[in-house]
């Protein structure tokens, strides 16, 4: 299980301030995110909504590390991401964050059970810690019975499942999802939303998760709207 969340010294797992993030096109400056400030505490289903292009996945990618600000800061647990080097960036990652994507990204000659301990191989966790954490999981998200098969032979709820179990692998305080239902039908995307729901309560994990599914509304605890780079509304 996981364990306590480490927080800022105010409480939030998740802090911005004034977080700008702007693609350069040649000569023309497009900003993706416009002084969005954000704080999220421990515990938290949250969701952020909007179009296409208002900023979800950059903002996530920001929060997660795999972008950096062009102005701003981002806090994670209290600590600045800016300074933290590309080493310490992809171990922090690694041991506190886990990632979960609309198109699933299993490696396809994996099975479940080897796309989920892979995780935990790269980690360097020993062999029957490994086993045993890596049945945890599956267990977790209703997929033990379906270990053993690879990616193509799950349907398309059941390799997300998989990919929420490898999110889970290493234990992580807060998990990002992108998109998460986005590929899925609606009674599916239902089964999802109440997994993440059970998990947030019973992993005690943050999760914060773009969407513009208007299933998720049942599900969160907060929903944060996002119009062109920017909160319009709570």
């Amino acid at each position: 299980m996981a364990g306590e969340q480490q927080t800022s010294a105010n409480g939030y797992v998740v802090e911005t301030e004034d977080l700008w993030r702007i693609y350069k096109m040649g000569s023309i400056e497009v900003p993706a995110l416009r002084g969005v400030n954000l704080r999220i505490p421990a515990g938290r289903f949250v969701a952020l909504k909007g179009r296409s292009g208002s900023g979800k996945t950059t903002l996530l990618n920001c929060i997660g590390g795999l972008d950096q600000p062009t102005r701003g800061v981002v806090r994670v647990f209290g600590r600045d991401l800016s300074k933290l080097n590309e080493r310490q960036l992809t171990q922090w990652r690694r041991e506190r964050v886990g990632f979960v994507f609309q198109s699933f990204g299993l490696l396809p000659t994996l099975s479940a059970y080897e796309n989920v301990e892979l995780m935990l191989r790269i980690a360097g966790v020993h062999g029957r810690e490994r086993h045993e954490r890596t049945l945890y999981c599956l267990r977790l998200v209703g997929l033990e019975k379906w270990m053993d098969h690879r990616p193509y032979e799950l349907s398309g709820g059941q390799q997300q499942r998989v990919a929420i179990a490898r999110a889970l692998a290493n234990n992580p305080q807060l998990i990002l999802a992108d998109e998460p239902t986005g590929e899925l039908d609606s009674v599916t995307a239902r089964e999802i939303l109440s997994l993440f729901r059970r998990i947030v309560e019973e992993e005690h994990v943050t999760l914060l998760m773009s969407s513009h599914d208007p299933l998720v509304d049942e599900y969160v605890d907060q929903i944060l709207q996002l119009r062109d780079g920017q909160i319009v509304e709570e």
